[in-house]
């Protein structure tokens, strides 16, 4: 699964010179993964309303339980069922909770040693404030509404106080869990990406060509790789070019835009010495090859932003196929 991206960009400007440009960046995908013996083991007894450790060699019991012991590196078998109360061992607030986190209010992080475990783990703890938090403090698991989804079948853990029984669910053993991922950033562009992102607004390619061996960089890099001095001398290119590697996508994934089969190819443009990677549409993906002669297709202008996605994609000119020797170098 790919991550999907989002990106608004705002241009300031400061006594008319421009500042670098800054976005904010939204990555998010959900991420399915097999649990294996051990943590399946852990993961079926959290959806059946209880925990179970895993003792090692030195007779400790982990909870979360470990695939491996920690001293030998021998397989860990020896399943343990631990409380559902325990004790904090030590904690930290969270007074501006972020998406995705446990609870949507300010909480405690704290590691919960729980009874018969020797090890603590790490979870949300729910109490009105710090103050109403200590070291040493007795604590007792918040079941979720629904359970079936791994570690999150603990919704957090509560002051020990009413006795928090969930229901049986029952069923085949949880042997695979979903979990949500999501990074959120602020990225902050070079002057030399900014003038590429700005160049892009208004439909040109930039680029940069390194004073010493005249290799021209798009997106510019502010210093040439190959020499290490700066490319100060700014170059527009076209936006054509030939194909030098692809790839045909032929299996679907969630947030796909694009009904498989297509083509993501590296497009080296005319004049340039770096290909980046693009869509290549407009023909059969099985008739997409090496030194094919593309050309951008454009979105409509009022679409245009400070993005490469102002290209749609790359389509085939119908020009003959470039020769092997101007692109074998980019293999």
């Amino acid at each position: 699964m790919l991550p999907r991206w989002r990106e608004h960009v705002s241009l300031r400007c400061v006594t008319g010179i421009s500042e670098p440009l800054s976005a904010p960046l939204n990555i998010g995908f959900d991420y399915t993964r097999s649990l294996g013996t051990v943590h399946s083991r852990f993961a079926t007894a959290l959806r059946d309303g209880g925990i179970v450790g895993v003792r090692g060699s030195d007779g400790r019991v982990h909870v979360p339980p470990l695939e491996y012991d920690p001293d030998t590196a021998a397989p860990l078998d020896d399943f343990v069922e631990v409380g559902t109360q325990g004790t904090v061992v030590s904690w930290t607030w969270m007074p501006d909770p972020l998406p995705g986190q446990p609870l949507d209010r300010p909480f405690a992080w704290a590691l919960v040693r729980l009874d018969g475990a020797d090890t603590p783990m790490l979870h949300a703890v729910d109490v009105s404030g710090p103050e109403a938090l200590s070291t040493g403090m007795r604590v007792q698991v918040r079941w979720a509404a629904e359970r079936g989804n791994g570690i999150r079948d603990i919704a957090c853990f509560e002051p020990v106080g009413h006795a928090d029984v969930p229901q049986p669910v029952g069923g085949d053993p949880v042997t695979m869990v979903t979990t949500p991922v999501r990074l959120e950033y602020t990225h902050s562009a070079s002057p030399e990406e900014s003038r590429y992102l700005e160049g892009l607004a208004e439909g040109r390619l930039l680029g940069q060509r390194c004073p010493a061996c005249s290799k021209v960089y798009i997106p510019p890099r502010g210093a040439c790789p190959t020499d290490g001095v700066p490319t100060v001398e700014e170059v527009e290119l076209p936006d054509t070019g030939i194909v030098t590697t692809f790839c045909i996508v032929n299996v679907p994934f969630l947030g796909q835009r694009i009904k498989p089969p297509y083509v993501g190819a590296y497009v080296l443009l005319d004049g340039a010495d770096i290909a980046f990677l693009h869509l290549v549409l407009g023909c059969e993906a099985s008739e997409v090859r090496m030194g094919m002669r593309v050309k951008a297709s454009w979105k409509p202008r009022d679409q245009w932003g400070h993005t490469l996605e102002n290209i749609d994609h790359f389509e085939p000119t119908g020009e003959p196929d470039a020769p092997f020797e101007t692109y074998a170098h980019h293999l």
